[in-house]
């Protein structure tokens, strides 16, 4: 959060000397009009498809981080539902349901979430250890109705984890379009740049109408730069909804 706002005053530093240097070496003329009705007109539909760009920008990644967060949740609340309905099948299978649910847990922490945040996909070994959970939930034909029933619950649940392993794993590579990224830096340059065409003869005015808006573009581009990510960086999901669940995974 510090390093975030040292680069938006940075940034906003730098905007207010280029302004102070336009108005100590290239001072609008006397007899310079202020503002011209085209400039104006083009500034302002810059500005508007700039803002466009933003929300639109905001709009996915605040989306695409929300989807993962609710992956995450769904998944870890399917392994804690299925653990506690192992308790309701025959003694070997409960017993290997509630190891193979452990397993898979602590493989989801251990092991995949620090390749998540590094931008990395996981590997196949957690499906592999879904395909043991799936299998270890088998119980004999002459199992009573209840156990039976836990079974078809169990089975729904694995389902759902399944939906949402794989939800997971889209959302690790759903970050921002290039093309996104390029409109947001190329606008943002326009944007500022814009306020140095205009004759503001008031050096104090235009360095804070130019701090401001710099300050704000930039803080708005670093946050969509933090969700861009749904696993990394300062709003990154954490993996503390399956340690909810599971303490010791």
């Amino acid at each position: 959060m510090i390093e975030t706002f040292a680069v938006v005053l940075g940034i906003a530093v730098v905007a207010a000397g280029a302004v102070l240097l336009q108005h100590r070496f290239w001072p609008p003329a006397p007899d310079e009009e202020p503002r011209e009705d085209v400039a104006e007109y083009i500034a302002m539909m810059v500005s508007v498809l700039y803002a466009l760009v933003l929300g639109l920008s905001m709009v996915a990644v605040w989306e695409a981080r929300s989807a993962a967060e609710d992956h995450v949740q769904v998944e870890a609340s399917a392994a804690h539902q299925i653990r506690l309905l192992s308790a309701g099948l025959p003694a070997p299978a409960g017993e290997r349901t509630r190891e193979a649910v452990d397993a898979y847990v602590h493989h989801v922490v251990s092991e995949e979430w620090p390749v998540m945040v590094a931008g990395q996909p996981p590997d196949r070994h957690g499906w592999d250890l879904l395909n043991d959970l799936r299998s270890a939930g088998q119980i004999p034909a002459g199992a009573s109705p209840a156990q039976q029933a836990t079974l078809q619950e169990t089975l729904a649940q694995l389902s759902v984890l399944d939906d949402a392993r794989r939800g997971r794993e889209a959302d690790v590579g759903d970050t921002l379009s290039p093309v996104l990224w390029f409109g947001l830096i190329v606008g943002g340059l326009l944007t500022v740049a814009f306020m140095f065409m205009f004759g503001v003869r008031r050096s104090i005015t235009h360095v804070v109408m130019v701090m401001g808006l710099t300050a704000l573009i930039t803080f708005t581009v670093l946050l969509v730069y933090g969700l861009n990510e749904p696993f990394n960086g300062m709003f990154a999901v954490d993996s503390s909804s399956f340690s909810r669940y599971f303490p010791g995974s």
